[in-house]
C-alpha cells in the first residue's frame, strides 16, 4: 500500500513538473515570435505617418502636423491631423497603395475615414492582396474640408497568427492536463440553472436575443444577426457608454474585415425599430461612442 502511494505521489510530481515546463516553453516561444515581429510593426507605423503627410500635401497643406499615430486595437491604427483637410478618395487610395501594397506585412487592409465630431464613416474601402477582392467605390467625389481621422485595420500576419495559434493551442493543452490532474481533488460541482439571460426588458420592449426578436404592444419585430449582436451589447450595459471601437471589434472581429457596412447604419436601423417606445434611445456620446438610454 505504501509503495502504491509513493508511486502515485511520484507520478503527480512528474506531471506537475511537466506542466510547469510546458507552460514556460509556450510563453518563451510566444515572446520570441513577438520580438521577431516588432521590426515590422515599427516600420508599419512609420509608413502610416508618411501616408498622413502625403495626404496633407494633396490637400494643399505643407505646414500643419500629422498627430502621433495611435494603435487603437490589435492590428488597427488611427491617423489624425492637427488641422482640417479635404481629400479626393482616389488620391487616398493611391497613396495607401503606394506605401503599403509592396510590404509583405500589409497587403490586406481596411481603411475607414471617420468624422472627428461624431465618429461616423465618411468614406471607406478594402484592399486585398488579390486585387479582384478589392472593395472600392465613389472614387470621384471630393470630400469637403473637415476634421477627419483615418482608421487602418490590417489582416493579421502569418507570424502573429502562428504565435496566437501556438499560444492558444499550448494553453489549451495545459488546461486539459491540469483538469485531468486536479479532477481527483477538485470534484465537479453542479449548480442550479440560472435565469434565462437571453430575455431583456428594455422599457416597454421585450428583447429576445436567442430568437432575435423585439416584442412590443403584442407586435413582434425581427432583427438581423448583426442588429441582434449590436443590441445585445447595449442590453448588457444599459445607460452606460459603449466605445465605438469596442462595438466594431466585438461585432466584426471574427469576420476579419468590415465590408460595405458601417456601424452607423445598424445603429440607425435599431433606432427605427425601437422608436415606438420614447423611453428608449440610442444616443451618440461625442468623441466616445454610444449609449442605450432607458428612462426609468
Amino acid at each position: 500500500m505504501l509503495d502504491s502511494q509513493k508511486l502515485l505521489s511520484g507520478k503527480r510530481g512528474y506531471l506537475f513538473t511537466l506542466i510547469v515546463f510546458l507552460f514556460i516553453s509556450v510563453i518563451c516561444v510566444a515572446f520570441n515570435m513577438e520580438d521577431d515581429n516588432d521590426f515590422d510593426i515599427s516600420r508599419r507605423e512609420v509608413l502610416l505617418r508618411r501616408i498622413g503627410h502625403e495626404l496633407l500635401l494633396q490637400s494643399g497643406d505643407s505646414t500643419s502636423r500629422v498627430l502621433p499615430v495611435k494603435k487603437i486595437a490589435e492590428n488597427e491604427y488611427q491617423i489624425s491631423f492637427e488641422n482640417e483637410l479635404t481629400f479626393q478618395p482616389d488620391s487616398l487610395i493611391s497613396i495607401t497603395r503606394r506605401f503599403l501594397d509592396k510590404t509583405p506585412f500589409a497587403s490586406n487592409y481596411i481603411v475607414n475615414v471617420l468624422n472627428c465630431g461624431n465618429g461616423s464613416v465618411a468614406y471607406g474601402y478594402a484592399i486585398s492582396k488579390n486585387k479582384q477582392d478589392d472593395i472600392v467605390a465613389c472614387i470621384g467625389r471630393k470630400q469637403p474640408r473637415a476634421c477627419y481621422m483615418i482608421n487602418i485595420k490590417f489582416k493579421p500576419t502569418g507570424i502573429a497568427t502562428a504565435k496566437n495559434g501556438y499560444l492558444l493551442g499550448g494553453l489549451s493543452f495545459l488546461a486539459f492536463v491540469g483538469f485531468v490532474f486536479l479532477r481527483s481533488v477538485k470534484p465537479r460541482k453542479d449548480f442550479p440553472d440560472s435565469q434565462d439571460t437571453n430575455i431583456f426588458t428594455l422599457g416597454s420592449v421585450l428583447f429576445d436575443a436567442k430568437s432575435r426578436k423585439l416584442i412590443m404592444n403584442e407586435k413582434t419585430i425581427d432583427l438581423t444577426a448583426t442588429e441582434n449582436r449590436v443590441l445585445l451589447i447595449f442590453a448588457l450595459s444599459p445607460n452606460e457608454i459603449i466605445e465605438r471601437n469596442r462595438l466594431q471589434k466585438e461585432i466584426w472581429e471574427d469576420e476579419g474585415v468590415i465590408v460595405g457596412r458601417s456601424l452607423d447604419m445598424f445603429i440607425s436601423k435599431l433606432r427605427k425599430k425601437l422608436e415606438h417606445d420614447p423611453d428608449i434611445k440610442i444616443v451618440v456620446i461625442r468623441g466616445k461612442g454610444y449609449k442605450l438610454n432607458i428612462s426609468s
